[in-house]
């Protein structure tokens, strides 16, 4: 079958924080740039961001980027890249301040400046106490951020290819990246997309877990699709629980709950946190707040009839304060748990959230792989940015607010790399080769012509449950080796599922089919990856390895779909400009 071609400078596949970002950079240097988006950009799932996006500001107390780099390294549990960090809190200040001029509505205090609030894990002068560094937009900050891009992208005429799914990368016989074979859902044609670069920005993947604040979007196709193009995945063992989901609905809390004086209550009314973390208290990093969450549920100090949830009280705040600073949160309060902040706590349990692991990429966005000889090589021709990517700025636990850093700065980052390696190979675009398509067009048959075999809905209800069960909060030996027996298994069912539904148009079985895939490659390497890593650090906490293990594990993991294989990388402890922060105990 042939497949019909278009040809573009650079493809971004995601039109959430960092694809936006990346692509307006694109388009202001007169690229031909297409933008591919499963959704209508405005509804990426960079919408559901609520607390705020982190600069040192020091727009209401004093603070400095090094303060912010202390507390993000410290935060990774070292595991982060300190070059990587050290450009992502220098950078803070700067496209923070862009993204006003672009005409991001962010709350301000009286004298007109940024409002800037407290976040778990930010701290003064080096973990002295909890600093205000989280720049706001009431508890919509996430919402205004994409609004702002999508109308800059608008202005800048960047072209968006809405309710289209990448499907695979294509890669030449000398592994250079040459674009994406694409399907559009409208009419379930296949294209190829060739471009000088291809960017992927496709967002986290939360949904390999039963309960999760992530949107159902969120399937993990930029990883299903390096992983089959035989690029590893990195640190995937590393996935954060967020403190405060709703009981039973999963939907996000904001942390920024807290940040506005709300806390924490067992059904003793106790606010257990001073046990814990005695310093910051309810402003502990999440994995840390989570874990205790967790043990006072396990212990038998959770609140509800049957005891597993915890209480997120505000009603202190009075209902002026939470109406200007929290009026989403009051709104899911009450549609989600059925109860009004202003009198009653909501009742939250932790929640899966955010992947600190991801496509490896360096601060530029390239994306890098194991040379053979101990050291690293860029992929040509591909790049990734935000919650897909592994810069890594996050390590093994990712501060609050440092997401939408981390989707602007890099975003940004990676759309300059990609005009100066463009201005540096100019030239034709490269011969595609004779296969091109040829995996995807296979894939897609053999959808068309199964006529049994299991459903769609079962897999990956399946696949869920176990990574819910087998690789959580606490993780346990015995659990995480069932874990990896059950997904090798899992993976296998994949390639025997079947769809009724043989449409062509808007055919969303088909899609779900195809995101299921993706789904298996991020649920296997996360499984594997955390039975491997016997220490426990940032998100990764493990019976039988309590303590963190610098000695043999302070290194990044890398997980290869053929075999199965795992690689490690040395962690980068070098900064680009000032002193190593060396590791220590962690304590808040």
């Amino acid at each position: 079958m042939a497949i019909a071609k278009r040809q573009f400078d650079a493809i971004v596949v995601g039109a959430g924080g960092s694809g936006m970002r990346a692509a307006l950079e694109l388009a202001e240097a007169n690229l031909r740039v297409a933008v591919l988006s499963k959704v209508f950009p405005t509804r990426s799932h960079t919408v559901a961001a609520q607390g705020g996006v982190s600069a040192s500001l020091g727009n209401d107390e004093p603070d400095n980027w090094h303060w912010h780099m202390y507390d993000t390294v410290k935060g990774s549990d070292y595991l982060g890249d300190q070059d990587a960090i050290e450009f992502m809190c220098r950078k803070a200040v700067e496209v923070v301040v862009e993204l006003e001029h672009y005409g991001m509505p962010f709350d301000r205090l009286d004298n007109g400046k940024i409002y800037q609030r407290p976040f778990g894990g930010h701290t003064s002068n080096y973990g002295e106490r909890p600093v205000k560094r989280a720049c706001a937009a009431a508890d919509r900050t996430g919402h205004a951020m994409l609004h702002t891009l999508y109308q800059r992208n608008v202005r800048a005429h960047t072209q968006f290819f809405v309710e289209w799914m990448a499907l695979d990368l294509i890669r030449n016989s000398e592994g250079d990246v040459l674009g994406v074979v694409a399907l559009e859902m409208e009419t379930g044609e296949v294209m190829i997309l060739q471009a000088k670069a291809t960017l992927l920005a496709t967002g986290g993947a939360g949904r390999i877990y039963a309960a999760s604040t992530n949107a159902f979007i969120n399937t993990g196709d930029g990883l299903g699709m390096a992983a089959r193009a035989g690029i590893p995945l990195e640190d995937m063992e590393f996935w954060q629980f967020h403190p405060t989901g709703v009981a039973g609905a999963g939907v996000l809390i904001t942390e920024g709950v807290r940040g506005e004086g709300g806390f924490l209550l067992n059904k003793n009314g106790e606010r257990f946190m001073e046990r814990y973390a005695p310093t910051v208290k309810d402003l502990a990093s999440r994995d840390v707040v989570s874990r205790a969450m967790a043990t006072e549920i396990k212990e038998g100090r959770g609140a509800g009839k049957d005891g597993d949830y915890i209480l997120l009280k505000l009603d202190h705040l009075g209902a002026e304060v939470i109406d200007k600073r929290l009026p989403g949160i009051r709104e899911i309060a009450k549609k989600f748990a059925n109860v009004d902040p202003v009198t009653d706590p909501i009742p939250v349990v932790p929640t899966c959230h955010y992947q600190m692991g991801g496509i490896p990429t360096n601060y530029q966005g390239q994306v890098v792989v194991p040379d053979g000889r101990g050291g690293e090589t860029t992929v040509r021709g591909l790049y990734a940015a935000g919650e897909c990517s592994c810069v890594s700025v996050h390590g093994a636990n990712r501060l609050g607010t440092n997401s939408l850093l981390d989707l602007l700065v890099f975003g940004k980052a990676s759309g300059e790399t990609i005009i100066a390696d463009l201005e540096a190979n100019s030239g034709s675009q490269q011969d595609l080769p004779k296969d091109a398509g040829d995996a995807t067009l296979a894939r897609l048959a053999r959808l068309d012509s199964a006529t049994s075999g299991e459903t769609i809905a079962r897999v990956g209800a399946d696949l869920r449950r176990t990574m819910q069960l087998h690789c959580g909060v606490f993780r346990f030996p015995d659990g995480l080796a069932e874990g990896v027996r059950m997904m090798k298994d899992i993976a296998l069912r994949s390639q025997r599922t079947f769809i009724k539904d043989k449409s062509r148009v808007f055919n969303t079985a088909r899609v779900e089919a195809l995101e299921l895939d993706n789904l298996v490659e991020t649920a296997l390497s996360t499984m594997i990856s955390a039975d491997a890593r016997k220490e426990s650090r940032g998100a990764h906490d493990r019976s039988d390895h309590h303590e963190r293990d610098d000695v043999n594990w302070l290194k990044h993991t890398l997980w290869f779909k053929e075999g199965n294989r795992l690689d490690y990388k040395p962690v980068k402890l070098k900064p680009l400009s000032v002193e190593s922060f060396e590791p220590k105990a962690r304590v808040y």
